[in-house]
């Protein structure tokens, strides 16, 4: 997810397209969006006005602008809203207008059919009498605007080019304000919008783009002269190492984790980076942090305010748990608090857990649903870092106070923006680790849960595999949502260090598949020691490498969780030549019922999945066990496949999607009130009737 500080080319350099119209907006847009110093993440809105031939091929003033709830760095046409230009001028001479009003009359102005809905402030570009809007939140702009002297600040900035506006909620009386201003003083250059943003135009899409530009460069340059040695003030907190940062984030992530997915089950994300180090580290950080969000667009995503923890790292793992869960329950009340201070009747308060947790010495976690809302916030709160850093030099920073921020957090409109997610899925937020996953069955139930919305980790010793299989689930899936992680599972540091990898990647691991595999078949005088010890080492020590591993997070996030365990119809249904993998296969059984035992009482479900001649695409029966096997029934290898299907009940072969099936099962909450269970997938093997 692009999150850059790489400055903007120049319009020619750009390799543009040619025209005025659509194409040439969102090529604009995307530039604009490509460095989060000056538009965040979803938010900014830009629009071009052309003339269009309707259906009845008329020539026609469309408004073409930015549809709630894109981004700019990736948005494309058929991203933005079309409207009828001749249908909104009206509204200008309107003395005012609701926003209920305003959004009914916009949907009736749809140019094109079957296009998303408009931003917010789309008269904000109606009622701006130029071709070309850009509508942006840079860094240096909010800074200035944030200020508690804003308004003489943009005049010292850039006299009467610019035109400042107090801070209003947008909608319709902020857009007719901006546009008198633009209206009534053609020698106007931009607009700067009071704790909120900037508002730039062109009679091209390449003056457009450079007037935006050089607006904000000329920001820039202001706060960079001003002098400003010690940001945020002194360092009072000391960093920890970055093995310390790590060892003390495995220990409170999934304390953390657990706490605030009593509505919904969420992602962490951390960042530890020298910016955001920098700022929980300072004097300052306490009282900026509690000031409130640097720009409205922000406060859906990290709310009003951050949560900071009372620790320093000296303190050590205990304090800083103590204090995450205390600050939770603090921020909960607090939260509770504001709500009620400020709700209007029919007003739902959202979940009041916190977005965005402050770690002194640590950096930051930022929490969302999913991986990627994580890192919308994440970035969001970056992006406020560096406002109240560059505030600093001017005057300080002055925010939305409660009643403004939860008028925005609460409007309609900007809730709207959620309510075009897609429904959700059983498994949304979840951290599945599943080892053996870079073929066969572990490959099909990796798919299968990230399918049902979870964040799978791939765990096999098998490392180019696993980075493949993670690589495919997340173009597929979307941002973050598989990580590849190279395990043995015999080897207990490597065993571990995959569950610190998962903690550290999403927060900590909900469903923990047991499915690394090996097989053998020997008559017992042929069985060497080394490969009885090898088919215990994996299918046995190694499964309770994983489960252990898997309990100690478990028992930190207080949550329950799902442990799925792929043994074999071997386990209870006994077969020639295959002693040493059978009897580990039954070990396995064994241990998942005495975990079931263990794990009951922390609402930890232990469950086995029996599959039997899953030939396809497996890493196994790709070895000597498909000779082996064919062996011992005396048959060709090529006449595997038809003796399986023979022997089974329902005449079928058993395929990794079947068993990935069982295990989907056994993982999701559909399964709630089984734990000790066991699910045959083998077509049915009468031998292997679970008595």
């Amino acid at each position: 997810m692009n999150d850059t500080d790489q400055r903007c080319p120049t319009w020619s350099a750009s390799q543009p397209p040619a025209g005025e119209g659509l194409a040439a907006l969102a090529h604009r847009s995307r530039l604009l969006g490509a460095d989060r110093r000056i538009v965040n993440i979803f938010g900014g809105n830009t629009s071009v006005k052309s003339i269009e031939r309707d259906h009845l091929g008329r020539a026609t003033p469309a408004l073409w602008v930015k549809a709630s709830g894109s981004d700019l760095a990736s948005i494309e046409p058929k991203h933005f809203a079309g409207l009828r230009l001749d249908d909104i001028e009206p509204l200008f001479a309107r003395p005012t207008m609701s926003d209920e009003d305003m959004t009914a009359y916009l949907d009736r102005c749809a140019f094109e059919p079957g296009r998303p809905r408009q931003s917010i402030e789309t008269l904000l570009h109606a009622f701006t009498p130029a071709t070309h809007v850009d509508h942006t939140h840079p860094d240096a702009i909010i800074a200035i605007a944030c200020s508690p002297h804003g308004a003489a600040l943009v005049d010292q900035v850039f006299g009467n080019r610019a035109a400042f506006v107090p801070y209003i909620r947008p909608g319709f009386d902020l857009s007719k304000q901006i546009g008198a201003a633009v209206r009534n003083n053609p020698d106007l250059e931009c607009v700067v919008m009071g704790k909120h943003g900037l508002v730039t135009w062109g009679d091209t899409a390449a003056t457009c783009y450079a007037s935006t530009l050089r607006i904000i460069g000329e920001a820039e340059a202001f706060l960079a002269a001003k002098p400003n040695p010690s940001p945020f003030g002194d360092t009072t907190i000391a960093r920890a190492s970055a093995a310390e940062r790590d060892t003390l984030l495995t220990q409170v992530l999934p304390v953390i984790r657990g706490a605030i997915s009593q509505d919904r089950t969420m992602i962490l994300t951390v960042d530890s980076s020298d910016d955001v180090l920098n700022f929980t580290t300072s004097a300052q950080c306490a009282a900026l942090a509690m000031r409130g969000a640097a720009c409205p667009d922000h406060l859906v995503h990290t709310k009003r305010v951050p949560l900071l923890l009372d620790w320093q790292p000296e303190q050590g793992a205990g304090a800083l748990i103590t204090a995450a869960t205390a600050g939770i329950a603090r921020f909960v009340s607090d939260y509770r608090d504001y709500f009620q201070s400020h709700a209007q009747p029919g007003d739902t308060m959202a979940a009041p857990w916190p977005r965005i947790i402050l770690i002194p010495g640590i950096g930051m976690v930022t929490t969302g649903p999913d991986a990627f809302a994580a890192e919308v916030s994440r970035q969001l709160y970056r992006r406020a870092i560096a406002v109240m850093r560059h505030a600093d030099v001017v005057g300080g920073f002055e925010t939305l106070d409660a009643a403004e921020s939860f008028a925005i957090e609460y409007w309609p409109l900007e809730l709207y923006k959620l309510s075009l997610k897609p429904p959700p899925k059983p498994l949304d937020g979840h951290v599945a680790l599943i080892t053996g996953a870079a073929s066969g069955i572990g490959r099909a139930a990796a798919a299968r849960l990230a399918r049902d919305g979870a964040h799978v980790v791939i765990a096999d010793r098998n490392a180019e595999g696993s980075a493949e299989v993670a690589a495919a689930l997340t173009a597929r899936h979307g941002f973050h949502r598989a990580i590849a992680m190279p395990m043995d599972v015999t080897n207990e540091t490597a065993v571990d260090a995959a569950f610190t990898a998962a903690t550290l990647a999403y927060g900590g691991v909900d469903i923990v598949v047991n499915n690394a595999g090996i097989s053998k078949s020997d008559p017992i005088e042929a069985t060497s020691l080394a490969d009885w010890q090898l088919m215990f080492d994996i299918l046995a020590t190694g499964y309770f490498l994983v489960a252990r591993a898997a309990f100690r997070v478990l028992r930190r996030q207080a949550r329950g969780g799902a442990l799925v365990f792929v043994a074999s119809k071997n386990a209870v249904a006994a077969g020639r030549n295959a002693g040493a993998y059978s009897a580990a296969k039954a070990a396995e059984l064994h241990l998942a019922r005495c975990l079931a035992e263990e794990g009951g009482s922390a609402g930890i479900r232990v469950n086995t999945v029996l599959p039997d001649a899953v030939l396809s695409g497996s890493s196994i029966w790709n070895s000597s066990w498909r000779a082996d096997r064919a062996a011992t029934y005396g048959i060709a290898e090529t006449e595997l496949e038809a003796h399986y299907r023979a022997r089974t009940t329902l005449k079928v072969n058993v395929l990794p999607d079947d068993v990935a099936e069982a295990i989907a099962f056994f993982a999701s909450p559909a399964s709630l009130k089984t734990t000790g269970g066991v699910l045959t997938v083998d077509g049915g093997v009468p031998a292997a009737y679970v008595r």
